[in-house]
């Protein structure tokens, strides 16, 4: 059976503490808004997985309690910032295997100022579900009094650029171009734009990456309805609708420790298996996909990413996007929403606004950030721990 994404909505992503909301505030917006474009009532969904990193547990249902008290399933969904997408596969799941005919996803975050903890949440590094991957970085890099998440990243764009020659001005253009971007979109955290001199000029948090490299932490939901082909053609959703064509969810394997290297540490390997998975489902592949939005949380990430999903060769990812081919004009649009480094990353909405993107994208309705005749939409989503979600979507 196939699923369809029939209604998205998101907030606004904001800078934590600016403003006076509570997490199931997020959620009344965002949840209403997918609700309404999908043209239906919450009476209608049947089950509600919702993802978040930071409330205690059964905040997922305090949150859609704002949206109806239906007695519906909730299920509440934590995977590191792969948590919204991972939210959204299991909404794929009970419909494409029959359970459900429309369920609501739903990803929030409401986040404190400042840099994450690295997955420790005030405990040390032994007992954290990640310590495994912090060991790898220390017994190469050394471990040093910046932010671990930033370290990691860091660390892993010094390999990169060791191996094959990338360059700092080719990291900041990442960030420059999802800047660009984000100035076009409202819901963006972030709407300045900065050129690759004002990257580089911004202040180092772990070298060689400097804060406009580095994704921030935001207050933010977003939500998805999906649907079976039966529940679209009963409520006449023809026109709204958004076909998940594939999707594919991949963890560590022995390719993330074996080498020793941050790359495959930080989820390389991962989202390499998850596009290929989905690739292999689908009949489809890169060279057919038009717009890409994917986990930039730090710029090196889009550059191994690229590498990932076979938009270039090994060691080329610097390159390509120097050459504009990852902008509008160029063979491929990615983030056109600004990325997590502008648009903001609320952990748990961050893979659900990904795909909220593409839904406006394909749909043609995502106005001056509009990838002219998109067709094919690609969200990479990914969390350290470790979580690689990779969604195909194509306009239906």
């Amino acid at each position: 059976m196939k699923a369809y994404v029939a209604g998205v909505g998101m907030t606004k992503f904001e800078k934590p503490e600016s403003r006076e909301w509570q997490y199931w505030d997020m959620v009344r917006e965002a949840g209403s808004a997918a609700l309404a474009d999908a043209g239906i009532s919450y009476g209608d969904v049947e089950q509600v997985p919702v993802g978040y990193c930071f409330q205690p547990s059964t905040a997922g249902q305090r949150a859609v309690y704002e949206l109806g008290l239906t007695g519906i399933p909730v299920y509440n969904v934590n995977n590191n910032c792969a948590t919204g997408s991972t939210a959204l596969m299991l909404a794929r799941q009970l419909v494409e295997g029959g359970a459900a005919d429309c369920v609501l996803a739903v990803g929030f975050e409401k986040m404190k100022r400042g840099a994450l903890g690295g997955g420790t949440d005030g405990g040390d590094f032994a007992t954290s579900p990640v310590a495994r991957h912090y060991g790898i970085m220390a017994a190469r890099h050394g471990f040093e009094m910046t932010p671990p998440t930033a370290q990691i990243f860091g660390d892993a764009a010094r390999e990169h650029m060791e191996k094959y020659g990338t360059t700092e001005a080719q990291l900041a253009a990442v960030a420059a171009k999802n800047h660009r971007h984000s100035a076009h979109n409202p819901n963006a955290q972030f709407q300045d734009v900065y050129d690759v001199d004002d990257i580089l000029a911004a202040r180092v948090v772990h070298h060689p990456l400097t804060k406009l490299q580095c994704s921030p932490t935001s207050d933010g939901a977003a939500a998805a309805v999906v649907v079976s082909e039966r529940f679209a053609r009963s409520r006449q959703l023809a026109g709204r609708l958004v076909e998940i064509v594939a999707q594919a969810m991949t963890t560590d394997t022995e390719d993330s420790f074996a080498s020793g290297s941050c790359v495959d540490v930080v989820g390389q390997p991962m989202s390499r298996a998850a596009a290929r998975q989905v690739y292999e489902r689908s009949g489809l592949g890169i060279e057919d996909v038009d717009v890409v939005e994917l986990h930039d949380c730090f710029s090196i990430n889009e550059l191994l990413t690229y590498e990932a999903l076979g938009m270039c060769e090994p060691g080329e990812s610097g390159k390509l996007v120097e050459s504009g081919g990852t902008t509008y004009g160029g063979r491929w649009v990615v983030n056109p929403s600004g990325g997590l480094i502008s648009k903001g990353h609320p952990l748990g909405a961050t893979g659900i606004a990904q795909v909220a993107e593409l839904v406006w994208q394909l749909r043609g309705t995502a106005g001056e950030r509009q990838v002219p005749g998109a067709e094919v939409g690609l969200a990479h989503n990914i969390g350290l721990g470790g979580a690689a979600v990779v969604t195909l979507l194509r306009a239906a």
